[in-house]
């Protein structure tokens, strides 16, 4: 079976159809459209730590720039929550993080917060300071994921690893992993 890719019209099309319906339908919808962590296998993600993690979450590369009304985009990350997308993908060169942390204010135990560290402040202690500068953003105390965000070639492996379990040894962060940018052809 082959697929068709989608044109961003014909995409912003189904998009629009998805909310309207949702909206004029005044039931949770889309939340069962698109398979709540609760409702199901195949819908969550279980790490062998026996963490839960919802499959759908929610990016935030182009929040809190001015595109869209601050109130807008936090309702609807919040909206995102009610429905079950729990997960939560930030970076501190996304400049979305102090947003994030004013929308998860009072639910953060409900949020697998992820987030994400600079190539270029894996030198020293540049991780536990970038770490300790995202959380303060963030209002929290603990990530649940601490990404290298896309290392280069000059990463400095051993010195990485140290640094992620000794935020992790301090309750700062509960796991830690590498995001590598995937480049087409």
């Amino acid at each position: 079976m082959q697929r068709e890719l989608l044109n961003r019209r014909a995409f912003n099309a189904i998009c629009a159809a998805i909310t309207s319906f949702v909206t004029y339908s005044g039931q949770s919808v889309l939340g069962a459209a698109i398979g709540l962590a609760q409702t199901g296998p195949g819908r969550s993600v279980k790490f062998r730590d026996g963490t839960v993690v919802s499959a759908l979450g929610q990016g935030s590369a182009r929040l809190a720039h001015g595109r869209r009304p601050q109130a807008e985009e936090e309702e609807a990350l919040r909206t995102g929550i009610s429905l079950g997308m729990t997960l939560i993908d930030t970076a501190e060169s996304y400049g979305s993080e102090e947003l994030i942390g004013r929308v998860i204010a009072g639910r953060r135990d409900r949020v697998f917060l992820v987030s994400k560290v600079s190539a270029n402040h894996v030198g020293g202690n540049g991780i536990a300071r970038a770490c300790e500068a995202s959380l303060t953003r963030l209002r929290t105390d603990w990530l649940d994921l601490y990404l290298l965000h896309w290392p280069n070639g000059n990463t400095d492996y051993a010195g990485l690893v140290t640094a992620f379990e000794n935020l992790r040894s301090s309750g700062k962060i509960r796991g830690w992993g590498f995001q590598f940018q995937c480049q087409s052809a």
